[in-house]
């Protein structure tokens, strides 16, 4: 899936048919098997985000392959292994692809073909979104707007696997039992809307667990003022996104008087400061997968989508109040 200008994804993605390059003796033949459309690849096509692919470009950041070929300097990867992107701009929205060794990453073939397709953006920006800020024991809690989303849900199961109490606060809809159900079947302490957050009985959900030292903020504007109220003193902030693209807004008192930090989390900024120290990415993707073999980490809800019907998948990604997440099957 290939776009030649920056625009509306719908009318500038399209499907062409190209030649795989000839095999270089570092690259890695590889069929793509599954790759989500995720909010960020919608943001690149559209020219907004901060890093853009060199145009013409295939879309995608994330997927999940299994290696057909390796060129002969080729070491860690054989035929037959599963790989996804170690990095973002891969283009994971083709069938087929060559690409240098170091572009990718191996992951165990038994993972459920979602969870791997989904693995390398969601669950590590909720893994270090818990890892990196707080050191949170069990028993602690965490508070998170946008509850709903990939992170969001990824957040509830780790925190889950840790003994880690989560409210989730999620944006009120027709359909608001069903998804709270969804989500307390996650592992989710406490589903509440934003309008409850400025409630008194907000203070009934404290009797039982303590406040949280840890907000996760992908939403921006009121829901943060809000969900900043409810932080222990010196806790901390950390914006990962801004779906509502409206600025944080942080009451003086909320620094002067309880000390609290405000921090900010990109997942590629994490990859490119940790890619000479390939230790600590494979400890994050062993304990990810360990979760998952578990059973007690799952991919996302989704929706499967044969790559001829891409359009309906881009469209789809783009709605509001949607907690189904587009695959492309390949």
């Amino acid at each position: 899936l290939l776009y030649e200008r920056h625009g509306e994804p719908s009318a500038v993605v399209q499907l062409k048919e190209l030649e795989v390059p000839k095999l270089g003796d570092s690259d890695v033949h590889v069929k793509m098997l599954a790759a989500p459309v995720n909010p960020a690849d919608i943001n690149m096509i559209q020219g907004t985000y901060p890093i853009l692919s060199a145009l013409p470009a295939v879309g995608g950041n994330e997927g999940v392959g299994e290696v057909l070929e390796v060129g002969r300097r080729v070491t860690a990867l054989e035929p037959g292994d599963w790989v996804i992107p170690a990095d973002t701009g891969l283009g994971t929205w083709r069938t087929r692809g060559a690409f240098p060794e170091e572009t990718l990453l191996k992951v165990p073939r038994d993972l459920p073909l979602l969870c791997a397709a989904t693995l390398s953006v969601n669950p590590c920006t909720a893994f270090r979104l818990l890892a990196d800020f707080e050191s949170l024991a069990p028993g602690d809690s965490v508070i998170q707007n946008a509850a709903n989303s990939g992170v969001g849900q990824a957040v509830i199961q780790i925190a889950r696997a840790s003994g880690i109490k989560t409210i989730n606060v999620v944006r009120d809809r027709p359909d608001l039992p069903k998804l709270v159900e969804r989500l307390m079947a996650l592992g989710a302490d406490h589903v509440v809307t934003e309008e409850m957050l400025r409630k008194p009985e907000m203070k009934d959900i404290f009797k039982s667990i303590p406040r949280p030292r840890l907000a996760l903020n992908c939403v921006g504007g009121k829901s943060t003022t809000e969900m900043l109220r409810h932080l222990q003193p010196k806790g901390t902030m950390v914006t990962y996104g801004g779906m509502a693209k409206q600025p944080v807004m942080a009451p003086v008192s909320a620094f002067i008087f309880r000390d609290v930090r405000l921090r900010g989390f990109w997942m590629t900024q994490w990859r490119r400061d940790h890619a000479q120290d390939p230790e600590s990415v494979a400890g994050m993707m062993d304990t990810l997968c360990q979760l998952i073999r578990r059973g007690q980490l799952t991919a996302p809800a989704c929706t499967e989508v044969p790559l001829q019907d891409y359009r309906a998948a881009l469209e789809a990604s783009m709605k509001p109040f949607v907690s189904s997440k587009q695959i492309l099957l390949l």
